[in-house]
């Protein structure tokens, strides 16, 4: 079986753990229980050993195409032939139990005879398996998980799986339900009636557009938008509130290259803006459930200890990163990594993005707590004494640190959201000091930021090389969107990357690897939230330009064009128009929102 291309699948979850499902019919990622449990199935990592779940014609169709269900994360792949139609409904219900993928195959015209094939590979394709065929179905047991299938048709064992082959007349249908196994199993599998998956698929229909009927965003791009916020909400974890950066690992930023990172954890910089693009279109439940994930974190430091830059979905600090050989990587992209070194890194932009969420969270969605405040009270007392210190840096760079200016720029966000609050609130603080290291920040960032020669902010202090991270400047009030000197930064950055901008083909790269020590080989592609983050200062600096306004909505255009078929988003695209990178990326889904929201305003929304 050949490698779908990252942009040929779809996303369904269950608020703990997510499946891609590919326009051929195939899961080609599955972890279960949750997003960072070892894969199931992982045919995206390795199409030969990682494990996949297909259900496809037995002769090739004429047209394949996927959509999901309105308002929903129900996923429907076609098949078209001459023929007749099949259709495959992918879902995973929403409920505290075990989790379920359940799949319902269903001539939808004609008669279509298809085939079945389920091989899991457990622990990263690590661990042997015994497959079971019993009644109504079949079992799959491995020293670190089993899981059974239950079965609308009879199965025979296949290549350490299983598999069936079936003709449906027009209007017929089948299910197949892969679940984690009961302990102390017997020799049969629950048996699934058509009412009760009926009764299922309606449940998990009726779940999401109640979930999306809160969106208040009645804005232009309606549509997508609420693609992107239902993406947002398939990647939190339900039970802490935790948001996970997204849901894949080791999908690469260039075919062949070796950045390939796990994403399967929970970023405070991606956890705060994700709760800022919830906020931004009405959706506070989840902005609620941040921030107790949030209180935890904070409430288990030490007096004088930092946050970490990421941590695991149940609050883990320990994120080890490993190198899986076995494993040949998507399309060759090796090495496969899991785990992810940069917990281990200080990234001092994190406190400026959760202090400015918890600003948002307490004016629109509900006063923080007097505990909370003594927290962050203590990390942005710590922000104020550690701001000079060189760091990572939001990109990660595994080079030298250095003075980043978008680390220096969110520690001024940091220390200025907290003397909003402290003042709106009547909360306690240092004000003083606060307020003399936010100014000491401001000027340092006007004073070595800004590169003379070049007429532009760079990416580090005292350099001349360009970062997109500085574009956030009007978007976090630090300076005026018509400021001249953000204008030429925003002149420098959106000019061809062959005439020392950023931009190509109005997409927008984090920085240019040839000029940046990032401590990597190889090239990257377009990053998307940059782009969106290009849209964004261009429809703040066109309310005193209308052409920059113009630019703003047709880059904004051109992007909602590279979604894939359903609207979703990697983290990266490339020269060519492919997704690459982790998918679907929350970073991106959250710019879209913001964009899309700022854009419409400015637009007359």
């Amino acid at each position: 079986m050949a490698y779908q291309p990252i942009e040929n699948h779809g996303i369904i979850g269950n608020l703990r753990s997510a499946a891609l499902v590919a326009m051929d019919g195939s899961v080609d990622w599955l972890c279960l229980p949750r997003f960072d449990s070892p894969s199931v199935f992982a045919a995206i990592l390795d199409d030969k050993k990682g494990g996949v779940f297909r259900i496809a014609p037995a002769h090739p169709p004429v047209r394949t195409r996927q959509f999901y269900w309105p308002d929903t994360n129900v996923l429907v792949t076609e098949f078209w032939s001459a023929d007749g139609t099949l259709s495959i409904t992918d879902y995973m219900p929403v409920s505290e139990g075990p989790a379920q993928l359940v799949r319902t195959v269903r001539a939808e015209r004609g008669s279509v005879a298809f085939r079945m094939e389920c091989r899991p590979a457990f622990n990263y394709a690590r661990d042997q398996h015994q497959t079971l065929v019993v009644q109504h179905g079949a079992r799959f047991r491995s020293t670190s998980l089993s899981l059974e299938m239950a079965a609308g048709l009879p199965l025979h064992t296949f290549d350490d799986g299983v598999a069936c082959e079936a003709a449906l007349k027009e209007g017929q249908s089948a299910t197949f339900i892969v679940r984690i196994a009961p302990e102390n199993a017997g020799d049969s599998v629950a048996h699934i009636s058509g009412e009760e998956a009926t009764s299922l698929l309606q449940g998990t229909l009726d779940y999401w557009r109640a979930w999306i009927s809160r969106s208040n965003y009645r804005g232009r791009w309606r549509e997508m938008v609420h693609r992107s916020a239902l993406v947002l909400e398939l990647l939190t974890y339900e039970p802490t509130g935790a948001v996970v950066a997204a849901p894949t690992c080791s999908l690469p930023e260039a075919v062949g290259g070796i950045r390939n990172w796990d994403y399967r954890y929970s970023w405070i910089r991606d956890s705060a803006f994700t709760l800022y693009g919830l906020l931004r279109v009405g959706l506070t439940d989840e902005a609620i459930r941040f921030m107790g994930w949030l209180e935890k974190l904070c409430a288990d430091l030490e007096p004088h200890e930092s946050l970490q830059t990421v941590y695991g979905i149940d609050g883990r600090r320990d994120l080890t990163e490993q190198t899986l050989n076995h494993l040949e990587g998507y399309k060759g992209s090796s090495p496969v990594r899991i785990g992810n070194q940069a917990y281990r890194q200080l990234q001092l932009d994190i406190y400026g993005a959760l202090l400015d969420a918890v600003y948002l969270f307490n004016k629109y969605a509900n006063p923080i707590s007097a505990e909370l405040w003594k927290d962050l009270r203590r990390l942005v007392d710590w922000v104020a004494a550690n701001w000079r210190t060189e760091d990572s840096g939001i990109w990660e760079v595994r080079g030298p640190k250095q003075h980043f200016v978008y680390s220096k720029l969110m520690c001024w966000v940091a220390l200025d959201r907290a003397l909003r609050l402290a003042f709106q609130r009547s909360f306690p603080a240092d004000r003083s000091r606060w307020l003399e290291c936010r100014d000491a920040i401001y000027q340092s960032i006007l004073d070595e930021g800004w590169n003379p020669q070049r007429r532009t902010f760079v990416q580090g202090f005292g350099g001349s090389s360009l970062d997109a991270g500085v574009l956030a400047m009007p978007l976090v009030f630090f300076m005026s969107p018509s400021d001249p000197m953000m204008l030429d930064t925003l002149a420098a950055i959106n000019r061809p990357r062959a005439q020392g901008g950023l931009v190509d083909d109005h997409m927008a790269y984090r920085y240019a690897v040839d000029q940046t020590d990032d401590g990597l080989t190889g090239e990257e592609g377009a990053f998307n939230m940059c782009t969106f983050w290009l849209v964004e200062a261009l429809t703040r600096a066109g309310r005193a330009d209308p052409s920059r306004l113009q630019d703003a909505g047709l880059i904004f255009e051109k992007m909602l064009g590279r979604a894939n078929h359903l609207g979703l988003y990697s983290e990266e695209t490339g020269p060519r128009g492919e997704a690459l990178g982790n998918f679907p990326q929350a970073f991106t889904h959250m710019g879209l929102i913001s964009a899309a929201f700022n854009l419409d305003r400015a637009l007359g929304g």
